[in-house]
């Protein structure tokens, strides 16, 4: 095995852990959009409280690992020097929002383009677009100003990181304290929050999403940050997120001679493949192209604000509504709590027809 690249090493396992993703999140339909969609307009928290119990499950196991010591969670991207508040909010709106118009987020779109549907298949190339834009393109100019205008240094509050577990550290509380207070207030919260509710208790297909989706977290973790550990060339510390990985994956794809294979590219293979094989082994199996051309320019300009939403946030509903949120990071609760806001904010100017009305439609539902 020593013959054998780091990076291909790394890549293997994030594509068999893709794959488990994918297939679970096509069989069980795990899908934050939906899970949005029908709280606000059915009701039903079933799939809502999976996403949620998937991150508590994330929070716990990635937690144990640090206590551990099998993995230091304050070099992934999540737990970084400044707290990027108006990149989370910003950007998690803008998320929030374009996965309404694009029928789902990153998962979502990796999912469906397993199934056959060729619509998600352009909402990942302009989302990779919109991604690579945001990074190293022309939007990279105000991104870069905007974080140097808005971002606080986590040290300049007095806080090792910008952590909730840091956050309680201030009271006096000892690290290890610290942790398992948060972790218990947060996943001990959510997990309270999902059983309590009997249809949920009764549907084992949500239960199970919640479940295997929440472990893909840690998984990510320990790929990257055990399998991929060396001492000259360490892999960069990293679980599921799905919007720069579409960015580096079109990269690849088109510069495949010069690029090198990492966990991102690798895991968002395996999710298309992972689906693919739910899809043929159950038949569900079929192409779906737009239905006109209004519905293929909500779906592009959907993708657009994904891709500039996701980076400007640092990552999606998986990448800050799971892997970030595992870290416990203060900037994950903000995008999360704003890439929710802007996907009811969406759903409600879908129905409404004007943003003003979603606005007004939102708050007389608040």
């Amino acid at each position: 095995m020593s013959d054998i690249p780091l990076t291909t090493v790394v890549g293997g396992a994030a594509f068999i852990a893709g794959a488990v993703f994918g297939a679970t999140a096509n069989r069980t339909n795990f899908c934050t959009m939906g899970a949005i969609s029908d709280a606000v307009f059915m009701g039903d928290y079933k799939r809502f409280r999976a996403w949620m119990l998937a991150v508590a499950i994330g929070i716990v196991a990635s937690q144990g690992m640090v206590a551990a010591g099998m993995v230091d969670l304050g070099k992934s991207i999540y737990l970084g020097a400044n707290i990027g508040w108006a990149g989370a909010v910003l950007g998690g709106l803008m998320f929030g929002f374009g996965m309404t118009m694009a029928g789902g987020c990153g998962n979502k779109t990796l999912v469906r383009i397993g199934g056959g549907n060729l619509k998600s298949v352009m909402v990942f190339m302009i989302v990779a677009l919109f991604a690579y834009m945001t990074l190293k393109g022309p939007i990279a100019l105000a991104r870069i100003q905007m974080e140097g205008v808005t971002n606080i240094s986590a040290a300049s509050l007095g806080l090792a990181s910008q952590s909730l577990p840091a956050v309680l550290a201030k009271l006096g509380l000892s690290a290890g304290m610290a942790r398992w207070l948060a972790v218990a207030a947060v996943a001990g919260g959510l997990v309270i929050w999902c059983f309590k509710d009997a249809e949920f208790r009764s549907s084992p297909q949500d239960m199970l999403g919640g479940v295997v989706i929440g472990l893909m977290v840690p998984a990510g973790w320990w790929i990257t940050g055990v399998l991929g550990a060396d001492d000259f060339e360490p892999t960069q510390l990293a679980s599921f997120t799905f919007v720069g990985p579409m960015g580096d994956g079109m990269q690849y794809l088109m510069t495949f001679t010069g690029s090198t294979i990492n966990f991102g590219i690798a895991a968002a293979a395996g999710v298309i493949f992972g689906s693919f094989l739910v899809s043929a082994a159950g038949k569900s199996f079929h192409v779906e192209a737009f239905s006109d051309a209004g519905d293929m320019l909500r779906h592009m300009f959907g993708a657009a604000l994904m891709g500039t939403g996701g980076v400007l946030a640092m990552g999606c509903t998986i990448g800050q509504g799971l892997s970030g949120m595992s870290t416990l990071s203060l900037t994950s609760v903000l995008a999360l709590g704003s890439i929710i806001f802007g996907g009811v904010l969406g759903m409600k100017y879908l129905e409404e027809g004007s943003l003003g009305g979603a606005v007004k439609a939102v708050f007389a539902r608040a």
